[in-house]
């Protein structure tokens, strides 16, 4: 992601290609000339389909830290260098591919650096928040949901009171009150774990209404109803007992 190419500066976006001259060869990139004006210092790239790189995936490459902690050299796809074609009408061997090239599927910034790398680098904050968060809810909503859905009484009572008090409050400036309650001393590491958890606390109703529906319509079911006539007990194995008696 940091790594610059001052020969690649506002580089192009590189199109994959299957076919070569006819022949299908896998995937890969064609690989660019440039030409520095010298008047304007601009850079002119030309597709020289004489160059011809094989995209290969879960390559190894230059050494990075997946996350800021672990230390990794493997990267999803990479392009390599094939040899020269001996002929132009022969397709060219992704075999003989023998040094790892520059592949660049969204071009270049003004510092040569790689612009998918960046946007994928700017954005896992966000997109882990949310991961995590829906994460954390679906498990929430299920196991409060299934609780509420089993038990009924006064557990589904008070569940059901917690979730109409949590919904009555607007959700963006619930969110916004809960954020800014939040240490301005906590780490980043902090903040983004609070507010993970935030958004966890807070979307788990709706699942948790769906599963609690769910199993009291299921509880009510005729199999349900003949596993107690045959001795099942609510904390035993009414599946058992039902397949026992069949």
């Amino acid at each position: 992601m940091h790594t610059r190419n001052a020969r690649f500066i506002h580089a192009p976006p590189q199109a994959i290609h299957l076919f070569h001259q006819g022949e299908f060869v896998g995937p890969f990139v064609y690989g660019y000339d440039y030409k520095l004006d010298m008047k304007t210092l601009k850079r002119a790239f030309t597709v020289n389909k004489d160059k011809v790189h094989p995209i290969r995936f879960l390559c190894r490459g230059d050494s990075y830290r997946f996350w800021g902690t672990f230390k990794a050299r493997t990267f999803i796809c990479s392009a390599r260098r094939i040899r020269p074609l001996l002929s132009r009408r022969r397709a060219p061997n992704p075999k003989s591919a023998t040094k790892t090239v520059r592949f660049t599927f969204f071009g270049t910034d003004r510092l040569g650096r790689d612009v998918l790398s960046r946007i994928i680098y700017g954005s896992r904050i966000s997109l882990t928040i949310g991961l995590i968060g829906i994460a954390f809810s679906f498990v929430l909503g299920i196991v409060i949901g299934g609780l509420a859905g089993y038990y009924g009484g006064w557990v589904d009572n008070i569940v059901q009171r917690v979730i109409e008090i949590l919904r009555s409050f607007p959700e963006i400036p619930l969110w916004m009150a809960l954020s800014a309650v939040l240490p301005v001393t906590w780490s980043p590491l902090l903040i983004f774990f609070g507010i993970t958890m935030i958004l966890a606390l807070l979307d788990w109703t709706g699942l948790a209404r769906a599963v609690r529906s769910k199993l009291m319509a299921l509880r009510e079911e005729d199999y349900c109803t003949a596993a107690q006539l045959m001795g099942a007990k609510p904390g035993g194995s009414s599946v058992a007992i039902c397949c026992q008696a069949s």
